[in-house]
C-alpha cells in the first residue's frame, strides 16, 4: 500500500479531486474500511476516505468509525482534514457557509467511541477538541478562496438517521450549540486517541428543526451540490498549505503522553 500523512475525510464523491487514484480496501482489527484513494491533491499525496463508503450506501449510525481511523493511521497519516454536512441551530448561520468547529457535545447513543476498552486504562485529554494548528489552516484557506466562514462553533453530534424535533434542538440551543450533524463524533474523539491532528470543515446544508418548518434531503442534496465546488478548492488550499510535518508545539502528536495509568 501506498503511504500518506494527510487523509480528507468527507461524504462520497470527493474522489475526483484526484486525476488517477489508487484504491485500497484495507482490513482492520475492527472490520473492514470503505475503500481508500491516494493520490495528488495541492502538488501533496492524500489519501481520500468516504465515510459512508460506495454510493452513499451506509447510514451515519452505522459508519464503522474506528474502521475508518484505523486504516488511515495503517497508512501512515497524521492530519486528517473532515468536511460535515450540518444543520444551523444558530440562525446567524446561513445555507452555504462555513464552520470551523471548536468543540462538541455528544449526543449519540450507540456507537463504539474508543479504541480503548481494555487496559491500559486511557484518559485523553479534550481541553481542544480539534487540532489548533489545522483549524487556523482551514480558516486561513477559507478566507483565501473567499468562503464566509464562522471561526467557532460548538458541534453537536446526534445518532440518526432520522432527523432532530424541534424540541431537540431547542434544547441544543439552551446548550450553546451551533450546529448539528450526525457524522463528526466519533471520528474526532478516535484521531486523537491514536496521536492524529483532526479538524472540520462544517457547510450548512440546512436550518434545523424548528427555525424552518420542514426539511427533505433532497433539499439537503441540492445544497450540498451548491457548495461542493467551494469546498474542494477549499481543501485543495488547505493542503497545499499544511506543512509535511508538525510543529512541536502540536499536542496532538503527543495526546497519550500522560493519559494513560499504567
Amino acid at each position: 500500500m501506498l503511504k500518506t500523512r494527510i487523509a480528507i475525510i468527507g461524504g462520497s464523491g470527493l474522489e475526483k479531486l484526484f486525476e488517477k487514484p489508487e484504491q485500497s480496501i484495507i482490513k482492520t482489527p475492527y472490520g473492514t474500511a470503505p475503500p481508500v484513494s491516494i493520490g495528488k491533491v495541492g502538488g501533496k499525496q492524500v489519501a481520500i476516505l468516504s465515510r459512508h463508503g460506495p454510493n452513499h450506501s451506509v447510514p451515519p449510525h452505522r459508519i464503522n468509525y474506528r474502521a475508518s481511523i484505523w486504516a488511515l493511521h495503517t497508512l501512515g497519516v497524521r492530519r486528517i482534514l473532515a468536511t460535515n454536512a450540518v444543520g444551523a441551530i444558530n440562525r446567524d448561520f446561513k445555507l452555504g457557509q462555513i464552520a470551523v468547529p471548536h468543540d462538541f457535545v455528544d449526543f449519540t447513543k450507540a456507537r463504539c467511541t474508543t479504541f480503548y476498552d481494555e487496559a491500559p486504562v486511557t484518559h485523553v485529554d479534550f481541553s481542544q477538541p480539534y487540532c489548533p494548528q489545522m483549524r487556523k489552516l482551514l480558516l486561513d484557506a477559507a478566507r483565501k478562496t473567499g468562503l464566509h466562514v464562522w471561526d467557532k462553533a460548538v458541534m453537536v453530534c446526534t445518532e440518526g438517521p432520522r432527523l432532530e424535533t424541534p424540541a431537540e434542538i431547542e434544547m441544543f440551543r439552551r446548550l450553546g450549540c451551533d450546529i448539528v450533524g450526525m457524522t463528526g463524533f466519533p471520528e474526532v474523539v478516535l484521531a486523537r486517541e491514536l496521536e492524529m491532528c483532526y479538524a472540520s470543515a462544517c457547510y450548512v446544508s440546512n436550518m434545523a428543526a424548528g427555525i424552518r418548518k420542514g426539511l427533505s434531503a433532497h433539499e439537503v442534496s441540492r445544497v450540498s451540490k451548491q457548495i461542493m465546488p467551494k469546498l474542494e478548492k477549499l481543501l485543495i488550499e488547505s493542503v497545499r498549505g499544511l506543512p509535511m510535518e508538525r510543529k512541536e508545539a502540536c499536542q496532538c502528536a503527543s495526546a497519550l503522553r500522560s493519559a494513560r495509568f499504567e
